[in-house]
């Protein structure tokens, strides 16, 4: 039906209405860019989400006080009693507390507040259930007392000191001094790339006046049972902290729970935005009708000399559908490119500023389904007017002033 010359003809009819047809492609293009960057730093959050959701996770279970992570109040946090009840849990193979605060970092006289992290090196939970290792060094070992290990970012100048900390070198933490032993591997979040890790016996000596409480524990579970050893652990939790169900000051919840917890969130997040961008395209199809509309109105005498000649109504109505197609397709193509290098440098200036995870994530399918969709809205949008100008009688076009 769209033949070489129909093609040729068309080509030139958008050539001598540049103007209209640079708006018009404008219009769409403005839409698929912004598809194209909110997909792309979509998928590639599903992506990072995907990675820290592994196997070494699946099996790992997460009590934590209601107060929340920062533990300010010590009244509700989780005790060594708390610790016992859920390794003696049924289906608990292994349990471990960890503690969370905000301390002092000092190196070459400049000072910084980030998040201290004490856990068991016996029980590294908490490094399996983010699956990090070290990228220089090594990890805690059992009576590292003065030794601690370090988020990523300390590593390069500038970050979190003017001058990079090396291994081996000395720290003060709330004024006591310790030596790095290891660095871990990038995780992409300043927050967590910035953290300090401790044992907790030195956790305990860092604070001695303080009656210290867990803000995490962590167990490994029966893969094969983890649901039902969640309900166990609660129920232990409960004779252990003499509370009744439902006034619970503590919740519990695999980390696979937690991870599809923040997958929701994200899939209300992306899909709004790209409901918005769906919107533009929208108003963007009304505008290539209208374009399409006007072009008919504008040209029916031209089509009255077309069909007098022999064009068929399949020819006319291949025109004006190839027409407003191709404009579409170039809105997809050049939406694509200039979507692709601006999620291309908003990655890299993110991943400067520490923030490696939300880096874009460019599947093949990304660029083909824009360009794909950009082609379909022009074309779609273009049927109606098509479809008219197919169905003009020549005499009356003829006649058309």
């Amino acid at each position: 039906m769209i033949g070489k010359e129909t093609i040729k003809y068309s080509l030139k009819n958008l050539s001598k209405r540049r103007s209209r047809s640079f708006l018009t492609i404008l219009s769409i293009f403005i839409g698929i860019v912004t598809i194209f960057i909110f997909i792309s730093f979509g998928w590639g959050l599903y992506n990072y989400v995907g990675e820290i959701s592994s196997s070494s996770s699946a099996d790992k279970i997460i009590v934590q006080s209601k107060a929340g992570f920062g533990g300010i109040d010590s009244t509700f946090g989780l005790t060594n009693d708390d610790l016992s009840a859920v390794e003696s849990t049924a289906g608990i193979f292994q349990a471990s507390g960890t503690y969370f605060r905000a301390a002092q970092i000092e190196f070459n006289d400049e000072s910084k507040y980030v998040f201290l992290t004490g856990y068991d090196p016996k029980k590294p939970l908490i490094m399996d259930i983010f699956g990090i290792g070290a990228i220089e060094g090594r990890m805690l070992r059992p009576g590292d007392g003065g030794k601690i290990v370090l988020g990523y970012n300390y590593l390069e100048k500038d970050r979190i000191f003017s001058k990079a900390v090396s291994l081996n070198s000395k720290v003060k933490i709330n004024g006591v001094y310790f030596k790095v032993v290891g660095f871990l591997e990038k995780v992409g979040n300043p927050s967590d790339d910035s953290q300090i890790y401790i044992s907790n016996d030195a956790f305990e000596e860092l604070y001695p006046d303080e009656d210290l409480v867990y803000n995490w524990v962590i167990a490994q579970a029966d893969l094969n049972d983890v649901d039902q050893t969640i309900e166990r652990v609660e129920k232990k939790l409960r004779q252990e902290r003499d509370q009744e169900e439902g006034k619970e000051d503590f919740f519990v919840q695999s980390f696979q729970d937690y991870i599809e917890g923040f997958s929701v969130a994200l899939d209300i997040v992306v899909g709004f935005v790209i409901l918005i961008a769906l919107v533009s395209v929208l108003v963007s199809a009304i505008n290539t009708a209208n374009t399409m509309i006007t072009s008919v109105l504008e040209r029916v005498k031209e089509i009255g000399i077309i069909k007098s000649i022999g064009a068929k109504n399949s020819d006319v109505f291949g025109i004006f559908l190839f027409e407003s197609g191709f404009l579409g397709f170039v809105s997809g193509v050049l939406g694509v490119l200039v979507g692709w290098g601006l999620s291309s440098l908003g990655g890299a200036i993110l991943d400067n500023l520490g923030y490696g995870f939300l880096s874009p994530y460019f599947s093949p399918w990304l660029f083909v389904g824009c360009v794909t969709f950009a082609t379909l809205t022009g074309a779609l949008s273009g049927i109606i007017p098509a479809v008219n100008a197919a169905k003009t009688n020549p005499v009356d076009a003829l006649r058309w002033e």
